[in-house]
């Protein structure tokens, strides 16, 4: 089962309604193997719905068919006692019925039976050796054979659900870690590297952020800090007690924490407090073929990349005196020989540091950018506003907590028909299939 997790998921016609995320069982009785009622996919907007397991025709090794594009687009919200399968039994430890040794799950398969309702059936396990230099064996049991997984867990591991995430998306993954109850989300997130752990921060809700960030070891949440852009860990901060902000920033790599603290000291909803520290800057000898390769570097964010900022020595903020701006599409019709400095396009005003969020946005709609110069009363250039940043502060302050825009529309890929069918797209209203509120029937 923890092959389905990413699965695209298709209607009768094709097209594409989600992915799947998960899927639901519940326990029985008799040490029973559990009913699967259904697979969680994630559509849209990533919301979470419930299809039941009776509108899956057909599971592939790179597709789930359903036969129906019909789908009622309520949120998942698990009931008491169900059980979602990766998220709850990866990683639970477990003792093996036969020969008594403690064991870690790898991985959980269903099987249908003839009248087609599924049921989990067989679970892979590894066994601990007690040899720090040898692997388990790895079995592969029946539900029966293993002890302990309904059990309430004292602890569980994390492996094999970050194998399940690994090649999700930073958002999508935030979208997964909301989902998780507090204390998987705690360690699921202690369990991501540095790196990794920083770019999904940065997609989650800030109340989110705060309790992660204030579950790890204060070193560890530094190192995680250092690697967030600067503008985000500036964000993260804000919302900590100032103690605490001065704790973290002592941590922090002098260089790094000197970017951060510069961000703090800006008032709120200006310039100075949204912008990125770290854009894009050249030196005006430099060449249209290094700055094609400058933004072609594949950890800048597409609206990073989007305009190379030119300037004296020193490069980095606040960099010498500000001399101008080149688009990327500027950059693709120059020869690749063509200095900086001969290109620049200066004929729009560079923002202030105190300049308000109404103002920028005035701005870059009026000019339609997608990044603006910020530019000190030195004429230095100290960073950039990207048109993401100025998005992140329109929204709604609680835009990215799922439970905030849980009762908001959403839409899913409709299926093709012939002019004058029946439409079968999805829709928020409760299919022709009685449902109840979690959509279920």
């Amino acid at each position: 089962m923890a092959r389905l997790a990413g699965l695209a998921m298709f209607d009768p016609n094709g097209d594409q309604v989600g992915r799947v995320r998960d899927a639901v069982a519940r326990p029985r009785t008799g040490n029973l193997p559990p009913r699967v009622v259904g697979l969680i996919s994630e559509i849209p907007m990533r919301r979470r719905i419930f299809v039941p397991i009776g509108r899956v025709t057909a599971i592939e090794a790179d597709a789930v068919v359903l036969n129906t594009g019909t789908l009622n687009l309520r949120r998942f919200e698990r009931r008491p006692g169900e059980l979602l399968v990766l998220e709850d039994l990866l990683d639970r430890r477990v003792t093996v019925v036969d020969s008594g040794r403690p064991a870690t799950v790898v991985d959980i398969a269903m099987e249908a039976d003839r009248v087609g309702e599924w049921s989990v059936t067989r679970v892979a396990v590894r066994e601990f050796t007690g040899r720090l230099a040898r692997r388990g064996h790895l079995r592969q049991l029946d539900w029966s054979e293993v002890h302990g997984l309904l059990d309430e867990p004292d602890s569980q591991g994390t492996a094999g659900l970050l194998a399940v995430l690994d090649n999700l998306r930073a958002a999508d993954l935030a979208n997964v870690l909301q989902d998780l109850n507090e204390t998987r989300r705690f360690e699921v997130a202690a369990a991501l590297d540095d790196e990794r752990l920083a770019d999904v921060l940065e997609e989650l809700p800030e109340q989110d952020q705060v309790e992660i960030i204030a579950s790890l070891e204060p070193e560890r949440a530094a190192d995680v800090l250092e690697e967030m852009d600067p503008d985000d860990a500036a964000d993260l901060l804000a919302e900590l007690p100032k103690p605490e902000q001065e704790v973290l920033l002592d941590l922090m790599e002098p260089d790094e924490a000197d970017k951060v603290s510069q961000l703090l000291d800006y008032s709120p909803g200006t310039a100075g407090s949204i912008m990125t520290s770290e854009p894009v800057i050249m030196s005006a000898g430099s060449t249209v073929a290094e700055a094609l390769a400058r933004i072609r570097e594949p950890q800048l964010a597409p609206a990073v990349a989007a305009g190379v900022f030119v300037a004296r020595p020193p490069i980095a903020t606040p960099t010498g005196r500000y001399l101008g701006v080149v688009h990327f599409q500027r950059l693709l019709r120059e020869l690749p020989s063509a200095l900086l400095g001969g290109v620049v396009d200066n004929d729009i005003d560079p923002l202030e540091p105190a300049t308000p969020l109404a103002e920028i946005t005035r701005r870059m709609a009026t000019y339609n950018l997608v990044c603006m110069p910020v530019v000190d009363s030195f004429d230095r250039l100290v960073g950039a506003v990207t048109v993401d940043d100025v998005l992140d502060h329109l929204l709604p302050p609680h835009w990215r907590d799922r439970d905030a825009t849980a009762g908001a529309p959403a839409a899913a890929a409709p299926s093709a028909a012939p002019p004058g069918a029946p439409s079968t797209a999805p829709s928020a209203a409760p299919s022709s299939t009685a449902t109840d509120g979690a959509g279920r029937g």
